[in-house]
């Protein structure tokens, strides 16, 4: 009889109290973890590279975007992407902060180099003639007043007309200078919260 044949068989090693099965749902739980985990930070370096959220601190962009700052208030989630590789539409939002550092939200309506008039029922006016809203925006009343009261032309020069949508109380482009395209450091895209008004914005 050869000496291999008398020898002790090898027992593999086990943990003491854990079993093969139990091992393995271990190691899928951690591996399910760790995806978890890199994931959020994905996630969390996307939003603060390309996104932010704002909270709605005035009624001047009613009824799109409302809110007073107090509980309630649309929560705006604001995108760069698009605002780092092409120029503002007519029609989009825009975000920007004034003069006291305050974020706000306006509408474009005229582009650089425009001339742009508003009549007394509120049409708008580029370059002389009269342009159509998109529908989602037809019932917003804007108010001929400020720069653009009494058949006033406004030239944008290298800047964008904006005007807010509750053209009643809102200090837009009426009031104020075009805005040069690089005070401009956003573009509102979406209604986070609250659930009941989660939507786009942007027409």
């Amino acid at each position: 009889m050869s000496n291999s044949a008398l020898a002790d068989p090898v027992v593999p090693l086990q943990t003491p109290g854990v079993d093969a099965p139990r091992r393995t749902r271990m190691r899928r739980v951690f591996r399910i973890v760790e995806r978890g985990l890199a994931i959020m930070g994905l996630v969390l370096l996307i939003y603060t590279v390309g996104f932010r959220i704002d909270v709605m601190t005035s009624g001047s962009m009613s009824p799109t975007l409302q809110g007073n700052g107090k509980p309630g208030s649309d929560w705006v989630l604001s995108e760069y992407v698009s605002h780092a590789l092409r120029h503002p539409r007519r029609w989009e939002l825009v975000a920007f902060r004034n003069e006291e550092g305050l974020q706000i939200m306006k509408r474009v309506v005229g582009l650089p180099g425009e001339k742009v008039e508003m009549k007394k029922d509120g049409t708008v006016l580029i370059d002389g003639t009269a342009i159509e809203r998109p529908a989602s925006l037809s019932k917003l009343e804007y108010i001929a007043c400020g720069t653009v009261a009494e058949g006033k032309v406004v030239q944008t020069g290298s800047g964008y007309f904006l005007l807010g949508d509750y053209a009643r109380d809102s200090e837009d482009s009426r009031w104020e200078k075009p805005l040069q395209p690089e005070a401009m450091n956003g573009r509102p895209w979406l209604i986070v919260w609250p659930l009941s008004r989660f939507g786009f914005v942007n027409p």
